[in-house]
């Protein structure tokens, strides 16, 4: 009798631990219907054009010498949870505050966020360090550095599906981009809005604030890669053409973002590609610190795929 009076209660506590938890279950996947179904209002920027962009220093990259990092004495200030990368949030010599990114993902990064910036989209602020003491921890190679200005708030992130600039060309560009660096991890919440605190309508600008899975093979879930320039320069960009539609090669998250690219964005995405001479292709590697062999197969491999770009036409659809 005591045993079957056990069970019963055992039962009854599930049945009550059950009801209790599907309303958290149901306000649960109500708040995601509200988070895709945002209504962006207010100014918004994703991309301006770059009209200085033959002499754009890809070294140095967005916010310029003055947004550099003091690096005289580095102090360690937390543990950044989330992400697949080791994160610290530190402080500089200046007492800026940065995100350490501690991983092979921060030279493949640096490198991205380098061609973005280059060609007119909004980006973090990012410098690699090849050797990076930090006050607390130790002593780190390849820290990519991400500033966190004071002035600056970080209000959510963005939908691939659902935003102020699906179907402009900016926007169509930067999914292409997406594929030329093989971004294999193309989640929403690798994207962020920021606004300038205090500022009544401050207008937002939308990035792509994790840019690590790149420069590898985007592949299956077992064989893609980051951070390998000989999977890079081997992989296959452009599979073809339909119509005036390009099939491209790609195998990571948001496949279905990529439907429906044409000719025509592929090609206003080349017409500012294209203006990029080889040094700053370079550049851009130099800056994630790639050695002078891995700077010169990857600036040879992403020119020969915006000539890839240039030179889509369509073809008839087989049927």
């Amino acid at each position: 009798m005591l045993k079957a009076k056990t069970s019963l209660l055992m039962i009854l506590s599930l049945v009550l631990f059950a009801a209790t938890a599907m309303p958290v279950q149901a306000q649960d996947a109500s708040d995601k219907d509200k988070k895709e179904k945002k209504v962006y209002t207010g100014p918004a920027v994703l991309w301006l054009a770059p009209e200085d962009i033959e002499t754009r220093n890809l070294l140095v990259g967005a916010g310029g010498e003055a947004m550099k990092p003091d690096l005289s004495r580095v102090t360690f200030v937390e543990v950044k949870e989330g992400g697949w990368s080791t994160k610290y949030r530190v402080t500089d010599g200046k007492g800026e505050e940065w995100v350490a990114k501690l991983s092979k993902e921060a030279q493949p990064e640096t490198a991205a966020n380098r061609l973005l910036w280059a060609i007119g989209y909004e980006t973090e602020i990012a410098h690699l360090v090849p050797e990076l003491v930090i006050q607390g921890k130790g002593t780190f190679k390849n820290v990519k550095l991400e500033a966190r200005p004071k002035d600056v708030k970080r209000d959510g992130y963005w939908m691939w599906a659902n935003n102020p600039f699906v179907g402009k060309p900016e926007f169509q560009g930067l999914k292409i981009m997406m594929v030329l660096i093989n971004n294999w991890d193309m989640k929403d919440d690798n994207n962020a809005i920021l606004v300038t605190k205090g500022v009544t309508d401050s207008e937002r600008r939308f990035i792509v604030s994790d840019l690590g899975a790149t420069f590898g093979k985007t592949g299956g879930l077992i064989s893609r890669s980051r951070n390998k320039p000989s999977d890079y320069v081997k992989a296959e960009f452009v599979n073809g053409v339909k119509g005036n539609v390009v099939d491209f090669n790609y195998g990571g998250k948001m496949g279905k973002a990529f439907e429906g690219i044409t000719i025509d964005d592929a090609k206003w995405l080349a017409s500012w590609l294209s203006k990029l001479s080889d040094e700053q292709l370079k550049d851009a590697f130099r800056a994630g610190n790639y050695t002078p062999e891995e700077v010169n197969q990857l600036a040879a491999a992403v020119r020969s795929r915006i000539n890839a770009l240039t030179n889509l036409s369509s073809t008839r659809a087989s049927n």
